[in-house]
């Protein structure tokens, strides 16, 4: 089965940058390929959240306008490996940041659909 392990979260100031590999192991190249692969976040006393989505090989990408302008997704197949990157930290981006399969870009974000990541923890504080 396929695993995902995200990882680069931590405690940040406001208006910084922070990076986030999502490595995926237990599987092929080929595998992992097929795959559009989305970022989700769960802030306290809030609903899962979708940010972005890639499709399988990285030509296209989607961004909820929460996010855009100062998110990024990107893939690297040969590296089974997706990345978020994260500009203008604000405070309300505090939040645990999930990768995962699930294409959820048009539906509520379900964590028994798709394979998931362990999730990484972001605490955006001055």
């Amino acid at each position: 089965e396929m695993r995902l392990v995200e990882t680069g979260g931590g405690m940040m100031q406001p208006r910084r940058s922070l990076i986030h590999p999502c490595v995926a192991s237990g599987t092929a190249r080929e595998t992992f390929r097929s795959f559009k692969c989305s970022w989700i976040r769960h802030a306290p006393w809030k609903e899962l959240e979708w940010l972005l989505m890639v499709n399988t090989v990285g030509g296209t990408t989607w961004y909820a306008d929460s996010v855009k302008g100062r998110f990024t997704i990107s893939r690297d197949n040969a590296k089974n490996t997706v990345w978020l990157q994260m500009d203008g930290l604000k405070s309300e981006d505090t939040a645990r940041y999930y990768c995962t399969t699930g294409t959820f870009r048009t539906v509520a974000p379900r964590k028994d659909v798709g394979f998931w990541g362990q999730g990484t923890q972001v605490t955006v504080s001055s």
